[in-house]
């Protein structure tokens, strides 16, 4: 067994594993899938539909790797909605067309609240119920905006979070971190960096000018509302490439890749040494296989973009519930909508640390 592989396996804690009651899951334990497989296949596809799990089970039949006890990594994320993101959405792609590609481009724009950690498939659940009750009780004292601050350096561009506004960020972050540490079982890392949304990072400095120019068209104070998100990956693929499928390409000999077109495709730098030119070796990220590919049936894809966001919590303040009937939902979980009862302070949010 491989270094890398053996570490990936340590991660894994060797306790006994409760089976989860969820409706999804008895579905498909009904269906005759073993429960270690359903699991996979719910934390895979976001827990969203029976659909969607079955689908991914009847993609992954001859995946390798399908019963391989390696858990997701997860991220809690906040995530801005609205004008403000129009606009960050914007400048996304005027940067890429006037100075090309960079680091940023990688991920969606965001405010990292918590780093990647892991978590058992069986435990998932307990993170969407640690969202939505930490998320419950910050929704009083959450600021109506975010005070964001240009910063330019030869390296990065990006918004700062101002102080005031960064203790309830941290706050939610560390509270969501500990009870999700402790009641799932894993090790949550709240980020404890200066809290800010990367517009511009590892860029030629020659274009550091131009890329100011464009964010200073960018109104930090654009109407938008803050959604904390988790987002899941699979942990081993961190430092693979990602392509995605241009054509359809069906294999010509039995060490080839079937592909579809919109297929994401997992690339080792390190194993393309000795692969004949114009063609790549690679992972299915549809369907677990590997086997080579035509590089030119291929274009370069984003990392986020082979990521799975599980569930959200939309934070509605104090200024924007008062427009609302108390009929409107304003919290959404598990693609429903959820009325929560707000109740606490910031001071009953630090007990739960």
């Amino acid at each position: 067994m491989a270094v890398a592989e053996a570490q990936l396996y340590a991660k894994v804690p060797n306790k006994h594993r409760s089976k989860s009651t969820s409706a999804l899951l008895e579905s498909l334990l009904a269906k005759g899938f073993p429960a270690h497989i359903a699991q996979k296949a719910l934390v895979a596809t976001g827990q969203k539909t029976i659909e969607d799990a079955v689908k991914w089970l009847h993609s992954h039949c001859n995946d390798p790797s399908l019963e391989d006890p390696i858990p997701q990594e997860y991220a809690l994320y906040l995530c801005p909605t609205g004008c403000l993101n129009n606009r960050l959405q914007e400048f996304w792609k005027e940067s890429k067309r006037q100075c090309g590609k960079n680091r940023a481009h990688e991920v969606f724009p965001h405010i990292t609240l918590c780093d990647f950690f892991t978590c058992e498939d069986q435990k998932v659940e307990i993170l969407y119920d640690t969202l939505k009750r930490v998320g419950d009780i910050f929704s009083q004292c959450f600021p109506p905006s975010i005070s964001l601050t240009l910063h330019a350096s030869p390296s990065y561009l990006g918004f700062f979070i101002d102080d005031i506004h960064t203790n309830v960020l941290r706050d939610f972050a560390q509270a969501f971190s500990s009870e999700a540490s402790a009641m799932a079982d894993c090790h949550v890392k709240p980020c404890l960096k200066q809290f800010h949304l990367t517009l511009a990072h590892k860029f030629y400095p020659h274009h550091q000018k131009t890329l100011e120019q464009l964010a200073k068209c960018i109104n930090p104070e654009e109407p938008c509302q803050w959604v904390a998100a988790l987002y899941s990956r699979d942990m081993r693929f961190v430092h693979y490439q990602r392509l995605r499928a241009l054509f359809q390409y069906k294999p010509q000999n039995i060490d080839e890749l079937m592909i579809k077109a919109g297929d994401f495709i997992y690339v080792d730098p390190m194993h393309q040494c000795d692969v004949s030119e114009g063609w790549v070796i690679g992972i299915s990220h549809r369907t677990g296989c590997r086997g080579f590919l035509p590089e030119n049936y291929t274009e370069k894809a984003h990392e986020s973009d082979t990521w799975v966001k599980h569930r959200e919590y939309v934070f509605v303040t104090a200024s924007r519930s008062s427009t609302q009937t108390e009929r409107e939902p304003n919290v959404k979980l598990n693609g429903e909508a959820h009325n929560p009862s707000i109740s606490g302070s910031r001071t009953s949010a630090l007990s739960l640390q």
